[in-house]
């Protein structure tokens, strides 16, 4: 199970391949995504806190990643964590998530990113509920629900 050390030592010296990889020019992203979400997920922007509801919803199912469609969270890892955006505490695969050290605004913290096709998620801190101790602190507007 991936914990805070590992989440440093990916972001540093490189994260696992994803399952496959999806690359989309500039024009194919701004054509699939609304602006907002284009802001966020390909320019790393940051939604507005409690800007969705999917913050305080917590019904089943899982969460993908609005660009790719790849499985990024299970929802009976989503906790409300008070911070006006969803957060979870473990990836529903090893390999969903990429860590890049960030060190913008500055601030140094982790920025996460899906594998798959390299959109801005959000990023991570090591401040979460047992057993991992993360709270992946995700942007709503990058993240699809899929029902179960």
């Amino acid at each position: 199970m991936i914990n805070w050390t590992e989440v440093i030592r990916r972001s540093n010296e490189g994260n696992p391949a994803p399952s496959r990889t999806v690359e989309k020019s500039d024009a194919e992203w701004r054509a699939q995504l609304s602006p907002e979400q284009y802001q966020v997920t390909r320019q790393a922007a940051t939604e507005r806190p409690f800007s969705s509801e999917m913050c305080s919803k917590f019904e089943p199912g899982s969460y993908a990643c609005a660009c790719c469609g790849e499985l990024l969270f299970d929802g009976q890892h989503k906790f409300e964590s008070g911070t006006g955006w969803p957060s979870f505490s473990l990836p529903a695969a090893d390999n969903a998530i990429a860590y890049i050290m960030d060190s913008s605004h500055g601030m140094r913290r982790v920025e996460t990113v899906c594998n798959t096709c390299k959109a801005h998620l959000g990023h991570i801190f090591p401040d979460g509920p047992a057993p991992t101790g993360l709270r992946y602190c995700m942007n709503a507007l990058a993240l699809a629900k899929v029902h179960d």
